[in-house]
């Protein structure tokens, strides 16, 4: 369903059937948990006339990293099973300004480390088409409450592609903006570097109504830029590039043909599509998984078991309160990246990894600002495969992480991407197509898409 769908309801019933899909599809995993007293409270509210605005009556889950009131913020993880947010992030703010109501909270692989929503405390999300299947990750359990229309829209977070990587396996939008576009304040951080606000939707004009009220400068979050989404200028030259690096042997065949179908689309519709060649992407999914732990190191520093957070018991000295706090609080996958981080940045090798791979990012960068002095757009698959089986990479790290190889390029060099719907595998599984933009180009990206939407 389309927003335009709700606002003709009164926000009370919009809120009973938003809660009603969520409890008959529990099976999926998608949720961990529902806000409803307050969601039906402030429904009341919306109807009484306490609030207007252009999302009004319109429910939503957000991704469980984002600090939100009406229930536990746990971000999947034992770490912070009870933790009840003292303030709800900026991003959601601006939303229920506007009258939308939040219904709940969306399951992710614990603190968003995950390609699949299978490293979530509380168990996995299911995909929407294939309940056998993953859901993709760390924004699951976002992605599949689009899917299956609980809400029509969500909110996630993008750090190396987890919004874009569900989104392609659930066959909805999702949109990871230029980097900054968005306030962080109040989620909890990943890789400061690459994280990213956005959203699911099942239409691009959707995702850029909920973008736009989300942007702009937040004095909470001293990375936000200072730009108007609605100023950005349409694309002119209708130029496209489909990156070479992305269409390599290693893609599944029916990906590497939904990509080309929507080249040819585009072509259709007047623009000249050439294959461009960025050499440094082959080298982004190491620079990534370099880079990305060592911040991720950092930032999880500050669950000591101390401040807040979930505490070991039957502990007799700090340093024993330390480890096995953090030893019960965090997942598998938690303690692998805290491990790699440690090791990029300690001394010795410092220099031969993490500088070595921030010099490599800037060259990244450099290679996407010289293709986009000629192309408005660049484009490729979302992931080298549809949805995968539950359990089929869990005992495989190496080849989780290479389902990250086509979105890291984007999140390395902080632009706008967006995963749009590419038509359905043999199996019947969503096939993501991925958009790139030049910074700042986010609404233009999501004109495009919707230009696109029933063409290609």
């Amino acid at each position: 369903m389309k927003i335009s769908d709700y606002l003709q309801n009164s926000a009370t019933e919009n809120v009973q059937k938003a809660l009603e899909i969520a409890k008959s599809k529990q099976d999926f995993g998608a949720l961990l948990s529902l806000t409803e007293g307050r969601a039906l409270e402030r429904a009341r509210a919306v109807d009484a006339g306490e609030f207007e605005g252009r999302l009004k009556g319109v429910p939503f889950v957000v991704k469980d990293n984002f600090l939100a009131y009406g229930g536990p913020s746990t971000a999947a993880s034992k770490m912070l099973e009870s933790f009840s947010a003292p303030l709800q992030a900026t991003a959601i703010e601006r939303l229920e300004a506007e009258g939308a109501i939040c219904i709940g909270k969306a399951n992710l692989d614990a603190f968003a480390h995950g390609g699949s929503t299978e490293n979530s405390a509380y168990g996995p999300t299911k995909n929407a088409f294939d309940p056998q299947r993953v859901a993709g990750g760390s924004s699951g359990g976002s992605a599949v409450s689009v899917a299956l229309d609980i809400v029509p829209f969500a909110l996630g977070s993008d750090t190396g592609g987890s919004i874009r990587q569900p989104a392609s396996f659930n066959g909805v939008v999702g949109v990871k903006p230029t980097y900054g576009t968005v306030s962080r304040y109040g989620v909890v951080a990943m890789a400061s570097s690459t994280d990213t606000i956005g959203c699911f939707a099942n239409n691009s004009d959707d995702a850029s109504l909920v973008m736009e009220i989300m942007a702009g400068v937040d004095v909470n979050d001293m990375t936000t830029l200072d730009h108007s989404w609605a100023d950005t200028p349409s694309f002119t030259r209708k130029r496209v590039g489909v990156v070479k690096q992305f269409m390599t042997s290693d893609v599944d065949e029916e990906v590497r043909q939904a990509t080309i179908r929507y080249a040819e689309s585009l072509e259709s519709q007047g623009y000249a599509v050439d294959e461009v060649d960025l050499p440094m992407a082959d080298y982004s999914l190491a620079m990534y998984y370099i880079i990305m732990p060592a911040e991720v190191m950092s930032n999880l520093a500050r669950y000591d078991g101390v401040h807040y957070g979930h505490r070991a018991d039957n502990v007799t000295t700090l340093a024993e309160l330390y480890g096995k706090s953090r030893d019960e609080g965090f997942e598998a996958e938690n303690k692998r990246r805290i491990m790699i981080g440690s090791f990029v940045l300690s001394s010795g090798y410092f220099d031969a990894y993490y500088l070595k791979a921030q010099k490599a990012r800037t060259l990244l960068i450099d290679e996407f600002k010289k293709l986009f002095e000629n192309y408005d757009v660049l484009i490729g698959p979302v992931a080298p495969t549809p949805a995968f089986r539950l359990g089929e990479n869990t005992q495989d790290p190496i080849k989780m992480y290479l389902a990250d190889v086509m979105t890291a390029p984007a999140s390395m060099a902080g632009l706008p991407a967006i995963s749009v719907p590419g038509g359905l595998s043999n199996e019947g599984l969503p096939i993501g197509v991925q958009l790139i933009g030049n910074y700042k180009t986010d609404r233009a990206l999501l004109e495009l898409a919707s230009q696109m939407e029933g063409i290609a």
